[in-house]
C-alpha cells in the first residue's frame, strides 16, 4: 500500500507563515520559546480542540498519537513508523522549514527516553500549550512518565489566542473549500428537510424530532440520496464530506438557541419548527440554521420580519477593520429602537468565528468583544428571538415558540459573501399553511403573497381565447359579450391585487429606513495617490519646472517654491494661447460645485477643504510649453480611455476553473457556430459537457472558451421552426470575457437553411417536376426534426449534468408579438421565465421576476402601435422600452402579463422615464407612501385610467425629448462610454477655444 503524500507546498507556506507572525508579534505569543501540541487518542465526540486544528491546518489532516515541538526555527514530530513515513513526504520542496521526525515503536519502556532530548531542550524555557486540551492515550502516558523522569522545569503557557488570530483570516483555498461545504449545507436544507419536514406535516403522520434529525443525518451517508441532495461536483471524493454535528430539529414550545443543543425525543409539532444542520468538507465546518411557520398568525409573521431585518443590519456591519462588539451593539441598537419589547429574547451574541474548528471561542460575537473583523474571516452568523408567547395557539405546546436565522458568511473589505444564500429565508418561503378553515379566509391573500414556482405562460391564454389575432372582429352573441367582459373583470380584480401587494412591499422594503439610502450608490469622492512619499518624485522636479510623469500619470507642477504633484483624474482640461513673446498654459481641475457641469456635482466629504479650481503659467520657451501642452493632452486621453474600460469592465467576473470529465468522453455537439462570433472567421466548433460547466473549442486550437454552470442564469433553446437557425442560448448571471470582449450573452446554433445541403444526391436531372419538389420538402422537414432532436437532447443534458442550477426553457412561438426592442423590428417570444428575443443580435432577455411592472404607452383610439416599459424592481437599472407593438396585440399581451403576475398600467402618452426614475430614487419610502406607481393608473382597463394618466403629466414627454427617446433605450456601458467620448471632446476643443 502507498504511503498518503501530504502537501508540502501548503505545510510549509504555513509553518512560515506562522513563524512571521510568531516573529512579529512575541507578546501575542507570550513570550514563548517553543509551542507544544501534545495530541492523544481520537475522541469523536469532541472533535474540535485547538491542538487538533493547528495540525490540520498545517498538515492537511489531524495526526493523532503524535506531538509537535513547533519552534520558530524547525519542527519536531514523535509519532509511530507509519505516521512518521506520511510526514517524511514533507521534506521536499523549496524555501523548506527544517523537520525532525523521531519514530516511536510499541513498547512503552523503548519509547520513553525517545521523549528525553526534547523535554531537556525545552527546561527552563517558557513553552506555549493549549491549556484547554486533555488527551488521554498510550502516548500521553509515555509523556507524562518521561517528565516525571527526566525533570520536567519548563513553563507552560496558553496560547490558543494567538493561534485563533493566525488562523483566522482564511487563504483562498480554504475559502473554496468552506463554501462547498455550505453549498452543500443548503441543499440539505433544501433538497431533503424541507420536503420531508412538509410532507410528515402535510400528511399528519406522526414523527419524533429525533428521528428526523436521525433521517438527515443517514441521508448524507446514504449513496441513493446524492442525486436528490445534489452533491456540488467541487466534490470528488465523497468519504471527505462529514457532519459537524447531528443535525438539530426543534419543535413543540422547547427550543434552545445554543449551538450545542440536541433534539428532543417528542413528536415533531406543526407551530414553529427549527432546523441547525452543518456539513464538513475536508475538515472545514459550515452552518445553517432555519425557521418554519406553520399556519404563523400575524405577531409570529411580524416578528420574523423584524428578525430578517435584524440579521441585515448585522451583515451589513460586517467588514475588514470592524470591531466585533460594533457588530452586536447595532443588533441591539436596532431592538431598542423598533421593539424593545424583543430585546429579552434575543440571543447573547450574533455567531462565533468558524473554519477547521466549529465554534472559535476567541471570535464570539458578542457586545464585550474587542477584537477586530479581518477580510477572508469566515463566520457563523446567527440572530434568533427565544421564548416568544403565541396566545392565539389552539395548542398548548404552540403557546411558547423561538425564532432562529443562520448563515455562513465570508468577511471581506467591502458587503460580506452569504455562502449558505441558496437557502431562501423569507417569510413566503418559510411559512406553511395547512389549515383549511384558515385557507378560506385567505385565499385571496394566498394568491398574491405565494410564490409562483414555475411560471407557465401557455396554459393560462389558451384557457382563455382572444380574437385579438385578428384586426377584424367576429360577429358575437351576447353570451361571448358577457364572457369577454367577465374575464376583463377577472383580470382588472388580479391587477388590484398585484398592485395592493406591490404598495405594501415598497412601504415596508423602504419605510424602514429613512430617505434615500435604501441602497442608492452614492457618488463617492475618489482619492488618488501619485507618489508615496516625496523621494518618489523625479529627479527633473529639483529645477521647479512642470513636469509631466507618464509612469505615474501625473503633473507635477511648482506651487510657490514647492514641486505638486495633480494625478491626471484631477484635471478636467488644458488650453494653450499665445500673448506677445509668451505661451499662457491654463489648467483646469475637476472640483466640487462647479456651475455648468454635465454631470452631478462631486461629492464634499469635507467642508472645510480648500480645492484648487485652476493654475495658470507663463513662459517665454514656447517649444517646451507646447511640448508639455501635447504630453498632457495624450496623457488625458489615455485616463479618459482607461477611464471608460474600468467602468465597461467593473460588472465582469472571473469563472472559476472548468473541471474535467475524467476517464470517459465528454458528451459533445459537433459542427456548431457561436455568436458574438470569437474568430475573425466564422468557424465551426464542439462543445462539450463537463463537470461544472461547458467548454467550446473552435478548429482553431487557440479559440476556446468555458462556461461554468455557476454563472448561467437563463439556459433556452430554440428550434427551427420557421427559423433559419436551431439554437442553444445561455444567458449569465454576471458578464464574462470571451476573447476580449465583454459577454451577457452566447449562442450555439446551427443552420438549418437548404443551401448547404444537395437535395439531387449529386445526380443530375434533367428536370424536375412536382415530385422533386416534394421529395425536396419531406427532406428540409426531417433535416429540421433531426436537428431540433439534436439540440433539444443536448440541452436537456446540459440541464441535467447542472445537478439542478439550470432549467432549460423554450419559447413559446404562439404567444410571441412583434416589436423594437431596439433598432429592427422582431418577434418578441414569451417563456417560462423571461421575455426574449433570440433570432439575431443584439439579443433580449428580460427576467419576469426582476419586474416591478410594465406600463403600457400610446393606448389610445386612432393608433396602430403601442409601446411598453419594463421596470425593473432595482431601480437605478435603466428601464428597457420595446415599441411599436401592434395594437391587435393589445389584449394577447394584456392577458399574458397578468397570466405571469406581471403588473401592468398603460396610458395615451409617452412619459419621461429617467425623470420618473430619479425622482422615485431620491426617496422612494416618500414615493411609495405617496400611493407608488398608483399615479400611471392603476387597474389598466378601468375607466378611470385617463384620470391616473393626467395625474402622471408632469412626467409627459415633449416632442423634442419624444425625438431623443432613443438614446434612452441604449445600454449602460453606451451611455458610459458616450459620456466619457462627451468629456474627451469636451476637453479637446476647451484647448483650442483658449488660444
Amino acid at each position: 500500500m502507498s504511503t498518503l503524500q501530504l502537501d508540502y507546498k501548503k505545510f510549509h507556506r504555513r509553518a512560515r507563515y506562522l513563524s512571521n507572525q510568531w516573529k512579529n508579534d512575541p507578546e501575542l505569543f507570550q513570550n514563548v520559546d517553543a509551542i507544544a501540541l501534545i495530541i492523544g487518542d481520537d475522541d469523536y465526540e469532541n472533535p474540535y480542540r485547538k491542538s487538533i486544528t493547528l495540525q490540520t491546518w498545517l498538515l492537511g489532516l489531524p495526526i493523532f498519537q503524535s506531538i509537535m515541538i513547533i519552534t520558530q526555527d524547525k519542527v519536531t514530530v514523535i509519532c509511530s513508523q507509519k505516521k512518521a513515513d506520511i510526514i517524511e513526504t514533507l521534506k521536499q520542496g523549496d524555501k523548506q522549514v527544517p523537520i525532525d521526525v523521531i519514530r516511536r515503536g510499541k513498547m512503552t519502556a523503548e519509547n520513553v527516553p525517545l521523549y528525553g532530548p526534547i523535554i531537556k531542550q525545552l527546561n527552563n524555557k517558557r513553552v506555549g500549550v493549549i491549556a484547554k486540551d486533555k488527551f488521554k492515550g498510550k502516548n500521553m502516558d509515555e509523556w507524562a512518565k518521561a517528565c516525571a523522569s527526566f525533570n520536567k522545569s519548563f513553563e507552560e503557557v496558553d496560547v490558543s489566542t494567538a493561534i485563533s488570530s493566525c488562523l483566522a483570516e482564511k487563504e483562498e483555498e480554504e475559502i473554496k473549500l468552506i463554501r462547498t461545504a455550505a453549498k452543500l449545507s443548503s441543499n440539505m436544507m433544501e433538497h431533503f428537510f424541507i420536503p420531508e419536514m412538509s410532507t410528515y406535516i402535510d400528511e399528519e403522520t406522526p414523527i419524533t424530532n429525533d428521528k428526523l434529525s436521525d433521517l438527515t443525518e443517514n441521508a448524507l451517508e446514504d449513496p441513493k440520496m446524492a442525486k436528490r441532495i445534489r452533491f456540488p461536483p467541487e466534490i470528488e471524493n465523497k468519504e471527505d464530506v462529514d457532519w459537524c454535528y447531528t443535525p438539530i430539529v426543534q419543535s413543540g414550545g422547547k427550543f434552545d438557541l445554543r449551538s450545542s443543543a440536541v433534539s428532543n425525543s417528542e413528536k415533531l409539532y406543526p407551530g414553529a419548527i427549527i432546523c441547525s444542520l452543518g456539513v464538513r468538507y475536508k475538515f472545514y465546518c459550515s452552518n445553517i440554521c432555519r425557521t418554519f411557520l406553520i399556519d404563523p398568525s400575524k405577531p409570529q409573521e411580524k416578528n420574523y420580519e423584524f428578525l430578517l431585518e435584524v440579521q441585515n443590519r448585522v451583515l451589513d456591519s460586517l467588514r475588514d477593520g470592524v470591531k466585533i462588539r460594533e457588530v452586536y451593539q447595532k443588533a441591539i441598537t436596532l431592538i431598542k429602537q423598533k421593539r424593545p419589547d424583543l430585546e429579552k429574547n434575543f440571543t447573547k451574541n450574533v455567531g462565533f468565528g468558524m473554519g477547521i474548528e466549529f465554534r472559535e471561542a476567541n471570535y464570539v460575537l458578542t457586545g464585550k468583544n474587542t477584537r477586530d473583523l479581518k477580510n477572508g474571516m469566515v463566520l457563523n452568523v446567527s440572530v434568533g428571538f427565544s421564548d416568544l408567547e403565541n396566545p392565539k395557539a389552539s395548542d398548548e405546546r404552540g403557546r411558547v415558540y423561538s425564532l432562529m436565522i443562520t448563515d455562513t458568511v465570508r468577511v471581506t473589505n467591502d458587503a460580506p459573501i452569504v455562502l449558505t444564500a441558496d437557502s431562501s429565508k423569507k417569510l413566503n418561503k418559510i411559512s406553511y399553511f395547512f389549515d383549511d378553515d384558515e385557507d378560506q379566509e385567505k385565499s385571496t391573500k394566498d394568491k398574491t403573497e405565494e410564490p409562483v414556482k414555475k411560471r407557465s405562460a401557455a396554459p393560462a391564454v389558451k384557457k382563455e381565447p382572444t380574437t385579438a389575432k385578428s384586426a377584424v372582429l367576429r360577429s358575437k352573441f351576447r353570451s361571448e359579450d358577457q364572457e369577454d367582459e367577465s374575464r376583463e373583470q377577472k383580470r382588472r380584480e388580479h391587477q388590484k391585487q398585484l398592485f395592493a401587494q406591490k404598495l405594501a412591499e415598497g412601504i415596508a422594503k423602504f419605510s424602514k429606513s429613512s430617505g434615500s439610502g435604501n441602497g442608492e450608490v452614492k457618488p463617492v469622492f475618489r482619492k488618488f495617490e501619485s507618489y508615496r512619499s516625496e523621494t518618489k518624485l523625479p529627479r527633473e522636479v529639483r529645477g521647479l519646472r512642470i513636469v509631466v510623469d507618464k509612469k505615474h500619470d501625473s503633473i507635477i507642477l511648482p506651487v510657490y517654491g514647492m514641486a505638486v504633484p495633480f494625478h491626471i483624474s484631477t484635471l478636467k482640461n488644458a488650453s494653450k494661447s499665445d500673448e506677445g513673446d509668451f505661451v499662457m498654459l491654463r489648467l483646469n481641475f475637476l472640483t466640487p460645485g462647479q456651475a455648468g457641469g454635465k454631470r452631478e456635482d462631486m461629492p464634499f466629504d469635507d467642508a472645510n477643504a480648500t480645492f484648487v479650481r485652476a493654475l495658470t503659467f507663463r513662459s517665454a520657451d514656447t517649444h517646451r510649453m507646447a511640448e508639455i501642452y501635447r504630453n498632457i493632452t495624450d496623457m488625458k486621453k489615455e485616463a479618459v480611455k482607461k477611464e471608460a474600460e474600468r467602468r465597461e469592465m467593473a460588472d465582469v467576473i472571473e469563472q472559476d476553473n472548468l473541471v474535467f470529465v475524467k476517464g470517459k468522453r465528454p458528451l459533445r455537439l459537433p459542427d456548431v457556430y457561436v455568436r458574438p462570433q470569437t474568430d475573425s472567421k466564422r468557424l465551426p466548433g464542439e462543445l462539450e459537457i463537463h463537470q461544472n460547466g461547458l467548454r467550446y473549442q473552435s478548429i482553431r486550437s487557440d479559440s476556446s472558451f468555458n462556461v461554468l454552470f455557476s454563472n448561467v442564469k437563463h439556459l433556452f433553446f430554440q428550434p427551427c421552426d420557421n427559423e433559419l437557425l436551431v439554437l442553444i442560448h445561455i444567458h449569465f448571471k454576471n458578464p464574462i470575457l470571451i476573447g476580449k470582449k465583454k459577454t451577457k450573452d452566447i449562442q450555439f446554433y446551427r443552420e438549418a437553411s437548404d443551401i448547404q445541403f444537395d437535395e439531387t444526391g449529386n445526380k443530375k436531372r434533367r428536370l424536375y417536376g412536382d415530385e422533386d419538389e416534394l421529395e425536396s420538402e419531406q427532406e428540409e422537414r426531417r433535416r429540421r426534426a433531426n436537428l431540433n432532436r439534436e439540440f433539444k437532447q443536448f440541452a436537456e443534458k446540459i440541464a441535467e449534468a447542472s445537478d439542478g442550477r439550470i432549467e432549460l426553457d423554450i419559447p413559446f412561438r404562439e404567444l410571441g408579438f412583434q416589436g423594437v426592442p431596439n433598432r429592427s423590428n422582431v418577434l418578441l417570444q414569451p417563456t417560462t421565465d423571461c421575455l426574449v428575443h433570440l433570432s439575431d443580435p443584439p439579443f433580449l432577455c428580460i427576467t419576469l421576476n426582476e419586474v416591478e411592472l410594465a406600463h403600457l404607452e400610446r393606448v389610445q383610439f386612432g393608433l396602430k402601435n403601442f409601446d411598453m416599459v419594463f421596470v425593473f424592481k432595482d431601480f437605478h437599472r435603466t428601464p428597457v422600452h420595446i415599441n411599436t407593438i401592434p395594437m391587435s396585440q393589445l389584449d394577447n399581451v394584456k392577458d399574458w402579463l397578468d397570466s405571469v403576475e406581471v403588473a401592468f398600467t398603460e396610458g395615451p402618452v409617452n412619459l419621461n422615464w429617467s425623470m420618473i426614475m430619479k425622482t422615485v430614487n431620491e426617496n422612494p419610502a416618500e414615493f411609495y407612501l405617496n400611493g407608488g406607481w398608483n399615479f400611471l393608473g392603476t387597474g389598466s382597463d378601468d375607466e378611470g385610467s385617463d384620470n391616473g394618466s393626467e395625474s402622471g403629466s408632469e412626467f409627459e414627454m415633449s416632442e423634442d425629448d419624444f425625438d431623443e427617446s432613443s438614446s434612452d433605450d441604449e445600454s449602460e456601458a453606451n451611455s458610459d462610454v458616450s459620456e466619457e467620448s462627451e468629456e474627451e471632446d469636451d476637453y479637446s476643443s476647451s484647448g483650442e477655444g483658449n488660444n
